[in-house]
């Protein structure tokens, strides 16, 4: 594998916590799109989203991602929207290898359910507003992924080693 393993897929399906893990595992170096934006505009995303709206954080989203596809063999966890842009879409299928982590509804509800970070999700219902955020990227998913791993009955160390066997097994060099 010489080029870098993105991990796509809606808040909350585990892209974070498998990607360390999967990083860790295959040696590689792991890198967080939502982190390193973080880190480039010494903002959260809630402030850049009430600040700029979703599009200029979708814009800065994108100029990580451009920059995240440097070539460098890294595990990339992205955020949940990064596949709403085409150019993204084009970037991710181009430039790496990419790992849909799905998770059903009921599982990505409770993941989210105690994590105040997610601004998409600060609504009166969550749960309609994650059904609406899967039915319009699911997929956007789809389309990028060269590889699905249903995270729904594993836990996130038998995620990382489902994709890394998965990997190993046939992943181009």
């Amino acid at each position: 594998m010489t080029q870098p393993i993105f991990l796509v897929g809606p808040m909350g399906a585990g892209k974070s916590t498998i990607g360390k893990l999967l990083a860790a595992q295959l040696g590689l170096p792991f890198a967080d799109s939502d982190k390193v934006l973080e880190d480039r505009t010494g903002a959260d995303i809630p402030w850049i989203f009430d600040v700029e709206g979703e599009a200029g954080f979708r814009r800065r989203e994108s100029e990580v991602l451009a920059d995240l596809c440097n070539g460098e063999t890294q595990v990339v966890a992205t955020g949940g929207g990064i596949v709403l842009m085409p150019e993204n879409r084009a970037l991710l299928k181009g430039q790496g290898y990419v790992v849909y982590l799905r998770a059903s509804l009921d599982q990505l509800v409770e993941r989210t359910s105690k994590n105040s970070n997610r601004p998409l999700l600060q609504v009166d219902d969550p749960r309609a507003k994650l059904a609406e955020i899967l039915k319009q990227r699911e997929a956007f998913y789809a389309e990028v992924a060269d590889l699905v791993c249903d995270t729904d009955h594993c836990t996130p160390k038998q995620a990382a080693q489902m994709v890394a066997d998965r990997l190993q097994g046939e992943a181009p060099g």
